[in-house]
């Protein structure tokens, strides 16, 4: 019987994927748990969590008995709550924590954090980038539903991963239309054609800019109604510019095995500083300087690396193959 697996976090869209990939690839079907802690939990660190089980709040999941056999979980607000069910399950769920979570990674079974947060530990797994729900089978299926409708958009195709300010990086309309700019001239130079997914952060003015400068040039952008088309245009990039902004995003342009190149933006920090030199000394990605740059890759798949980790650690758990992702009834 395969293990009761729950995945905890906060709601993040990004955080959650990580989590949701890597029980996509051990093969398990998550109750997915979202949280939303009551005051003053939400506003302190996880060491100063008296009473983390009472923390969650009527517009968070229920977090009670019986305890899961797996906790996949990340988010500095799932911390504390990780440690408690561990506590409370007797040590019998195997709890892993994706990202750095601020406190000794013995209290947990696995601690997986990317490279460029310098955990080391015999239960720390380091990863080269973020987890992810990236794989060759997915990407395929989307681009063959996708294909039709951009039969018009010429090759080379080139995918472009638009992210947006962040406490790191700024993205102001100089630094859009520079971008957008330079992704213009490539796609006359080259004679190809752009598939640009903006997110959450660009924007509105961002995207505006984006649509006036590409214009004149075959591209399609998806404009946030209708399906997603983020897999299928991986699925379909014969190369993909993505912005600096995201360790995310640059992690999974990297998972298609194309050429990657990443687009400077102003700002940064010590981490994205060691973890883009991390992805170039890796032969993984180069900065983008208007002009496309092909070279031999290979697919970044660290999601399959660390489920395979787990399988092996956790003998007790009886790993199935893989199956659907639902979401607990409240």
């Amino acid at each position: 019987m395969a293990p009761v697996t729950w995945v905890l976090t906060d709601g993040k869209i990004g955080m959650e994927n990580q989590c949701l990939g890597l029980a996509e690839a051990l093969g398990v079907e998550p109750v997915v748990k979202r949280i939303s802690p009551l005051l003053p939990w939400r506003l302190l660190p996880p060491q100063a969590w008296l009473a983390p089980l009472a923390a969650p709040g009527p517009a968070g999941d229920r977090i009670k008995p019986p305890w899961p056999d797996l906790l996949i979980a990340t988010g500095r607000q799932t911390v504390a709550l990780s440690i408690a069910i561990r506590r409370a399950s007797g040590g019998r769920t195997y709890t892993v924590q994706i990202q750095d979570p601020t406190v000794a990674a013995r209290h947990f079974d696995l601690v997986v954090a990317p490279r460029h947060d310098g955990l080391a530990g015999d239960n720390v797994i380091a990863t080269l980038g973020a987890l992810h729900r990236v794989t060759r089978a997915r990407l395929d299926a989307a681009a063959l539903r996708l294909a039709p409708g951009i039969a018009d958009i010429p090759r080379p195709r080139v995918v472009v991963l638009l992210g947006g300010p962040n406490r790191h990086y700024r993205f102001d309309a100089a630094t859009v239309e520079r971008l957008a700019t330079d992704l213009a001239r490539l796609a006359r130079a080259t004679g190809g054609g752009l598939l640009v997914t903006p997110s959450r952060r660009t924007g509105a003015s961002a995207e505006a800019i984006v649509r006036t400068q590409l214009r004149d040039v075959p591209a399609r952008i998806w404009d946030g109604n209708g399906d997603n088309p983020y897999f299928g245009y991986l699925g379909l990039a014969e190369a993909v510019v993505v912005t600096a902004d995201s360790v995310n995003m640059v992690t999974e342009a990297c998972a298609t095995g194309r050429p990657v190149l990443v687009a400077p933006l102003p700002g940064g920090s010590a981490k994205f500083a060691r973890f883009h030199a991390a992805m170039e000394s890796e032969g993984l990605t180069r900065p983008f300087r208007g002009v496309l740059e092909t070279w031999q890759s290979r697919p970044l798949d660290e999601t399959a690396r660390v489920a395979a980790a787990i399988r092996d650690r956790a003998k007790r758990l009886n790993f199935a193959g893989p199956g659907p992702i639902s979401r607990e009834d409240r």
